[in-house]
């Protein structure tokens, strides 16, 4: 009998995949796109109407098949490379940033929740990361609750730019005012007041914001 040929060593082959596995594609891409994170294996099981079981498998196999990477020791570490018809093209995974302890580095691995991914476009110069919006306050310029950030990390910014910074310890995002020795944190609703940041200020930059992201809907801030 002829000799079974072996699998030369490289990159994991890309088969065809089943229906199933296409219909848990199609979920962890919408599921993205809605929320602008991955989804963990309940929230799949629980889309899919399946169990968390099958959901581990299928995962398994188009992880197998090159469709999708998983990040190790993260719940929302799930990362699409290519749709069932074409690879994504254009677009950068970069790291969902939860809360930032002051003094601490903003990528630090305790901070992040997981990836999300983003045009390339917008997230190619610098280094960047996600941050879900908490609160109203620069609701006028279309930042609103549970909205992303994509921020791009710098300890500087200019007069006017919308900035995530922290202050006395707490995140926050507001536009940044500069006119001679004055420094003030503005929000974009009426309802809060400026932040004056005086000489005794625990202030620091952390990042400016490049882009917002929703549902069905990106741009960039007023």
């Amino acid at each position: 009998m002829p000799a079974k040929q072996s699998r030369k060593p490289g990159r994991p082959s890309v088969a065809d995949i089943t229906q199933p596995q296409r219909n848990t594609l199609r979920v962890i891409q919408h599921f993205i796109r809605d929320h602008g994170f991955a989804p963990t294996n309940q929230e799949l099981a629980d889309e899919l109407g399946i169990r968390p079981a099958s959901v581990h498998d299928q995962l398994n196999q188009l992880e197998r098949k090159g469709y999708v990477r998983r990040e190790k020791r993260k719940a929302r570490g799930l990362v699409v490379l290519r749709t069932a018809d074409e690879p994504l093209m254009g677009l950068v995974s970069i790291p969902l940033v939860g809360t930032v302890a002051a003094g601490q580095p903003v990528l630090a691995e305790e901070n992040i929740l997981g990836e999300v991914l983003v045009e390339d476009s917008v997230a190619r110069t610098g280094s960047c990361f996600g941050l879900r919006v908490s609160g109203d306050s620069m609701k006028n310029v279309g930042i609103c609750n549970g909205d992303l950030l994509i921020v791009r990390q710098q300890p500087l910014a200019e007069h006017g730019d919308i900035v995530v910074a922290q202050l006395n310890g707490e995140t926050t995002v507001k536009r940044l005012y500069l006119q001679g020795h004055t420094i003030e944190l503005q929000p974009e609703n009426s309802k809060y007041r400026p932040i004056a940041i005086g000489p005794q200020t625990d202030f620091r930059i952390v990042g400016k914001v490049l882009a917002v992201r929703r549902a069905d809907k990106r741009q960039k801030p007023k």
